[in-house]
């Protein structure tokens, strides 16, 4: 039974489904936080950040910096919720951030838990800190 009916069903058929994924495409590609906007690369660009804080995961607490964490972590919390009230809402935006926020969480808490468990070394290391500053200031520059 294939017959010339046949053939043309199965091209609307065919035809169909092609417009239907190109009006899709059209409309992922012409969306106001689509790939014609900053508000797609910015967030896919952010991921590096999370990327980064993964990779210090792996760093001797001791090494890690409490101020950088601060303020990944403020700034990640911060733009998410930016990221839910602006026009259009940007999910991928709210998503990298909050990402962002936790990995500066997690690397505040093992600096925290670090000083908890090792009172001397800690003590030790603000003094031989505390000594470089002052001999910096006495040298000249």
């Amino acid at each position: 039974m294939s017959g010339p009916a046949t053939g043309a069903a199965a091209s609307k058929v065919t035809n169909a489904a092609a417009n239907k994924a190109t009006s899709k495409w059209q409309a992922f590609v012409n969306h106001p936080a689509g790939p014609k906007t900053i508000f797609f690369w910015a967030p896919l660009a952010k991921w590096a950040l999370v990327a980064a804080g993964i990779k210090d995961l792996q760093r001797p607490a001791d090494k890690l910096s409490v101020s950088q964490n601060v303020a990944l972590a403020a700034t990640g919390f911060i733009w998410v919720r930016y990221s839910l009230v602006i026009t259009p809402v940007n999910y991928s935006l709210a998503a990298v951030n909050f990402f962002v926020g936790t990995t500066g969480l997690t690397q505040l808490y093992r600096i925290w838990d670090w000083r908890r468990k090792n009172p001397e070394a800690y003590a030790a290391e603000e003094k031989a800190k505390a000594a470089k500053a002052a001999a910096a200031k006495l040298s000249p520059a």
